[in-house]
């Protein structure tokens, strides 16, 4: 059955996506903990900072977008305020009311940004750029279809 079944998931496209973000997530973790220093940096963390808005998110938005208990995503948070990627600043709706935000501003965010695509310019070139461009625009298809 093992050998069976192996093959029966290296057929599904959709298994081999999964399979692929999730190891391509982990090798440029990787190479983001290496360059800013950051040994303690997990997936957890970042899969926490799509859901912050450049003008700022509240955590109880945070952690409902994410699925998880209030504490949890405050965890996260504070870890990411301590290396410098997040800050809380006040909500101008509610002066009681913390904002998180992305701290350097847009620099640091296309920084980040920057970090990424050096890492995917790397995928590209041993994948070859013809493969690399047919996979970006079934990604930005598929993304079409899933969002509609």
């Amino acid at each position: 059955m093992g050998t069976e079944f192996e093959a029966l998931k290296r057929s599904s496209w959709l298994q081999l996506l999964f399979k692929t973000a999730r190891l391509a997530e982990e090798r440029a973790l990787d190479q983001i903990r290496q360059e800013i220093g950051v040994p303690g940096l997990r997936r957890a963390h970042m899969a926490l900072l799509p859901h912050i808005d450049f003008a700022g998110t509240r955590l109880t938005q945070v952690a409902e977008s994410l699925g998880v208990r209030k504490q949890s995503a405050a965890t996260l948070v504070e870890d990411l305020v301590v290396w410098g990627m997040l800050e809380r600043v006040p909500d101008p709706a509610d002066g009681r009311a913390k904002l998180i935000r992305f701290a350097g501003g847009e620099d640091e965010l296309k920084k980040g940004m920057g970090r990424l695509l050096a890492f995917e310019r790397t995928l590209a070139a041993r994948l070859g750029s013809d493969s690399a461009e047919t996979l970006h625009s079934s990604l930005l298809r598929l993304e079409a279809i899933l969002t509609q």
